[in-house]
């Protein structure tokens, strides 16, 4: 962070480079605190896992340019190289000369991520005049912030287009079960490791919560969406289930990690972000594991979620309640007539 001598301005800086779940969320958490203090809000995805090139801002391939998020202003674009945010920082790691902050390790990004947490729990402010956070703050804010980040950020007029068409062309007129299946692919999956415990026990439980879904009344036909990061979890389920309704899309090869990797290059970004909007569009979602934040835009607006119980990954829980966002919902479903 290089200094600068606009010390009447104080900011909040939203840094990741993860895939398109964590960025949003922590987002939110990151715009809540900006909005309670007063601050700018920069949205610094640089370094993303969706690109090759390290000094891109993400967030302007992927999404609209936008200006302000219900009275915060925002910087989201390639100007961030070009910038220089203010001291004193917050974590006080940022504080530290550039040359020293290169190498972060992970313990520290851990640290930091439970300070910021802190931070935004005490519901105050504190006198550095740049709050960066660059740690996943999932679970930061409260689920009207995270509505208010999703009604504000927009994908890019192409990629909503693509996602509109593929709306229009596969699910018109069907209720439309939307099935998320979060498997790594070889990649630490961390706090999803549970639900994988027995690979084989996993897949059945998915689709026994298929079955229970579609066994579910529907006001129209029954469409199922199928959107996973593994092509032997694809092969698997579409064998069980023919009729599934998948997204063509590049998948890495077996045991090579995540979708969300720079090899698929900005192909991959925007498949994961067609596939994140379907889901949220759909009637029902089957969320394996709920841990994923892949599937958390889906969760706040869909009125039937299967879940797999955090406590015991071998039970379903069922949750079945009015979409949070009843506008942003009719909205994401009307089919622009003028095509």
């Amino acid at each position: 962070m290089r200094v600068s001598g606009s010390m009447n301005q104080r900011f909040v800086v939203s840094r990741r480079r993860t895939g398109f779940g964590d960025c949003l969320w922590s987002l939110a958490a990151a715009w809540s605190y900006a909005k309670r203090t007063n601050r700018t809000l920069a949205i610094d995805w640089r370094g993303s896992c969706y690109l090759d090139q390290p000094f891109v801002n993400a967030f302007s391939v992927f999404f609209e340019p936008i200006q302000d998020i219900a009275g915060v202003r925002v910087i989201c674009d390639d100007q961030i190289n070009k910038f220089s945010f203010p001291g004193p920082f917050f974590p006080r790691w940022w504080n530290k000369p550039s040359i020293d902050s290169i190498f972060r390790p992970d313990e520290q990004i851990f640290r930091e991520r439970d300070e910021l947490r802190q931070l935004f729990e005490r519901q105050g402010d504190c006198d550095a005049n740049t709050v960066v956070c660059d740690a996943c703050l999932m679970w930061g804010c409260d689920e009207d912030a995270e509505r208010q980040i999703f009604r504000s950020v927009r994908p890019r007029s192409e990629i909503q287009r693509r996602i509109d068409a593929i709306y229009r062309d596969q699910f018109a007129g069907h209720s439309i079960i939307g099935v998320h299946v979060r498997h790594g692919n070889g990649e630490d999956i961390m706090g999803h490791t549970p639900y994988w415990a027995d690979p084989e026990f996993a897949l059945q439980q998915v689709c026994m919560a298929i079955h229970k879904a579609k066994e579910s009344p529907h006001p129209k036909p029954v469409k199922v969406l199928l959107c996973t990061d593994s092509a032997q979890v694809l092969e698997r389920l579409t064998a069980a289930f023919p009729d599934l309704v998948t997204i063509p899309k590049h998948f890495l090869t077996q045991q090579a990690g995540p979708l969300h990797s720079p090899a698929l290059g900005v192909d991959g970004g925007v498949s994961a972000l067609v596939e994140m909007y379907l889901l949220a569009r759909c009637d029902t979602v089957i969320r394996f594991p709920p841990t994923s934040a892949f599937t958390r835009y889906a969760r706040l607006f869909v009125p039937r979620i299967f879940e797999f119980d955090l406590d015991d990954p071998s039970r379903i829980t069922v949750i079945e309640e009015l979409p949070g966002d009843l506008e942003l919902r009719e909205s994401l479903n009307l089919v622009d007539r003028s095509r």
